[in-house]
């Protein structure tokens, strides 16, 4: 077992996710993306906050799950993920954010059985529990790995 601080708990086809509120920079409303050209269908565009160019992935797309329709309950994550030494701000559209929580008495566990289901590469940083529901806690780091977003800007 190992004990994790609070996380966001958030829906993505009607199964429950979480990441460390830590990663978490803010969660905003949904809001038109500029279209990149030859993205791949994961990259929705891009948002401006605040001056700032941010990325916008869809949940759905990265885990491998059927497209939804928008809601008003439809969020994006912005948060935080490291690559090669390197850090990056990106948007995770979402089904709906629930709430910032505790998982139920703040621990997770590993996924040991994942090399045994073939399943190499797992975005997981362990299972957990709120309010006796099966979450699954996402390593962001993990879950962007392979994924092509676009180059940082450098400031001038």
């Amino acid at each position: 077992m190992t004990k994790i601080q609070d996380v966001v708990t958030f829906d993505a086809d009607g199964a429950l996710y979480a990441v460390p509120v830590g990663r978490v920079q803010e969660i905003l409303d949904l809001r038109p993306t500029a279209a990149m050209p030859n993205a791949p269908a994961h990259l929705l565009g891009i948002i401006d906050l605040r001056g700032a160019n941010i990325p916008v992935v869809d949940l759905r797309r990265l885990l491998g799950r059927p497209d939804g329709e928008d809601t008003h309950q439809s969020r994006i994550l912005v948060v935080s993920i490291r690559q090669d030494g390197q850090e990056a701000v990106i948007g995770v559209k979402t089904d709906r954010v629930i709430e910032v929580t505790l998982l139920d008495n703040g621990e997770m566990s590993p996924l040991d059985e994942a090399d045994m289901l073939r399943w190499a590469g797992s975005p997981l940083m362990g299972i957990g529990r709120c309010k006796g529901a099966v979450v699954s806690v996402l390593d962001l780091d993990r879950l962007f790995a392979r994924v092509d977003l676009p180059a940082p800007e450098v400031a001038a």
